[in-house]
């Protein structure tokens, strides 16, 4: 090669590594397609749920039926209206017997190994309403005959065993999570002055939710009540779980319960009107569907693969 063909080749390549150097840098991972790097998940409080982001959900819990006692019963011709009009779960399970691990499991996730009725066996654990405060979402519990707020024991028709928040320890021993455990004579009054808590559980007496009385008594209670909170102005954006905690057989589901066959209404103008759902559910079901509804990390047994969250009944809505 002439000498003046080695300038013109090396001006030629100093030309190339030029515009090299202008170009764009790639973005694209260093990784190999074998490493075992793995993309991030998706941060827990995302909203990825084809749930809606519902305004307000009430839980409102009644006791000891099975499901063929109460749907299809001329003894609850109210609660069968609601099942027609709303939607309802043909197969909803209890977790057990008897009816306070039910309680516990709606609202930590597990039975905390309780198998009593007990009024001492506090728990020291994460629970709900400890996410629900971290999301910034607001929460009261009402108890039918409860004779003061925060009141620890039973009392004529009002027992302890059917209030799980008042056996979390950091909710008990806070005074001022405590002071939202209330009274349900407290609820005319804050529903009146729109002050309705994003969450709201609702526990009737003995009586009321067919605990000591007939399904009628609990019907005819049910009917009184429920209209006052269909009528609430944002009642087009929320969800009310009607169930039961348990029933007298030892039928189960979902590999964790086995607290018999138990009705389960869900009732929003947001899900599909006269739907009735044949997919297995059980208290784990609800925990995560709220969970999910809000963006929350579910709790022990509402994270398992094994629980599944209600999304069918607003599918196609």
């Amino acid at each position: 090669m002439s000498r003046n063909s080695s300038v013109v080749a090396c001006v030629l390549l100093l030309a190339l590594l030029s515009g090299c150097a202008s170009a764009p840098i790639s973005q694209q991972p260093t990784s190999s397609p074998n490493s075992s790097a793995q993309t991030p998940a998706p941060s827990s409080t995302a909203r990825r749920s084809p749930l809606p982001d519902f305004t307000h959900i009430y839980v409102l819990l009644m006791e000891n039926k099975e499901s063929e006692s109460v749907i299809g019963s001329s003894a609850a011709p109210y609660i069968n209206s609601l099942a027609q009009q709303y939607d309802m779960a043909a197969n909803f399970f209890g977790t057990t017997h008897p009816s306070l691990p039910n309680y516990l499991e709606l609202l930590g996730g597990s039975t905390f190994g309780v198998t009593s009725d007990c009024q001492t066996c506090y728990v020291n654990a994460t629970n709900l309403v400890d996410q629900l405060e971290a999301a910034g979402k607001s929460w009261k519990a009402y108890m039918e005959d409860m004779p003061a707020p925060c009141f620890v024991g039973s009392a004529g028709d009002y027992a302890q065993k059917h209030n799980p928040f008042i056996y979390f320890d950091d909710i008990r021993t806070n005074p001022t999570r405590c002071a939202n455990i209330v009274p349900l004579s407290e609820w005319s009054r804050d529903e009146a002055q729109g002050n309705v808590a994003n969450f709201v559980w609702i526990t009737p007496n003995l009586c009321h939710d067919t605990h000591d009385c007939s399904v009628s008594a609990g019907d005819t209670w049910l009917k009184g009540f429920l209209p006052q909170i269909f009528a609430a102005p944002d009642w087009q954006s929320s969800v009310l779980f009607l169930l039961w905690d348990e029933g007298v057989s030892d039928a189960g589901c979902c590999q964790i319960a086995h607290g018999g066959h138990i009705p389960m209404l869900l009732l929003s103008p947001l899900a599909r009107p006269g739907f009735t759902s044949a997919v297995n559910y059980d208290h784990a079901s609800v925990l995560r569907t709220i969970e999910e509804a809000w963006g929350l990390t579910p709790l022990r047994d509402a994270a398992c693969s094994c629980t599944a969250a209600l999304t069918d009944f607003f599918s196609g809505a």
